[in-house]
């Protein structure tokens, strides 16, 4: 298994964020993560797809971009047009799940269907041909540096059961992420139940040396292998 982590911009400085991404894709970063948050379908307000367009040119890497807004589908056109690469949101957020998985696959990128701690899975039972990622949310979304809940893994655990079925029926991937409160002392038990790509945003920015703290994350994934 391949393992990938996705640095979330929403704790790196806004102040400089060209350099902010620049630096932590040279550290080590194999995605750059975007938290879109709208202010109605989560208790906060963040970035939108001109902050997207703006640090395109500054990395080759691909640029998750995750979607807490409702509506989405408006969105997913702005965010793909502005160099986004996976586009993930919430199916109770979409009016029509199957049409803004369309949406976001005829525009060219990766689709990716989110899920809150307590939204239920059953999404999942028609639409596996359709996604590429699935996000599991690790805390209830809306601020960074929040610690994961861990009876989540038991539903990650039931996610990975899922996706391997559906890959060695058809041999597709498709990305297992997770999101909220991954750190080092914690990244291998979240690995043992299944992830595939982590979300981390306040344990690699609040840190001094983004290549170390990189490094960490990998050794803790190489050790629980």
């Amino acid at each position: 298994m391949i393992f990938r982590i996705a640095p979330s911009i929403l704790s790196a400085d806004f102040a400089r964020l060209g350099e902010e991404v620049r630096n932590v894709i040279a550290a080590g970063g194999d995605w750059i993560h975007f938290d879109v948050m709208d202010n109605h379908y989560v208790p906060n307000l963040t970035i939108g797809p001109i902050v997207c367009k703006a640090i395109r040119p500054h990395v080759r890497a691909p640029i998750d971009v995750h979607l807490m807004v409702r509506p989405v589908d408006r969105l997913v056109i702005d965010f793909a047009k502005s160099g986004a690469n996976i586009i993930s949101f919430h199916p109770e957020a979409s009016d029509h799940v199957d049409r803004t998985l369309s949406f976001i696959r005829d525009h060219g990128c990766k689709a990716g269907l989110a899920f809150n701690p307590a939204t239920s899975l059953h999404y999942l039972d028609h639409i596996m041909d359709r996604i590429d990622l699935v996000l599991i949310m690790l805390v209830n979304p809306g601020f960074s540096g929040q610690l994961f809940i861990p009876e989540i893994l038991n539903k990650l655990q039931d996610v990975r059961r899922r996706i391997d079925i559906y890959s060695e029926q058809t041999g597709r991937e498709i990305y297992l992420e997770v999101d909220g409160g991954v750190k080092a002392d914690n990244i291998a038990k979240i690995r043992e139940a299944g992830a595939d790509t982590f979300v981390a945003g306040s344990a690699i920015f609040d840190q001094p040396d983004y290549q170390q703290v990189i490094h960490q994350l990998r050794q803790a994934l190489e050790s629980s292998r």
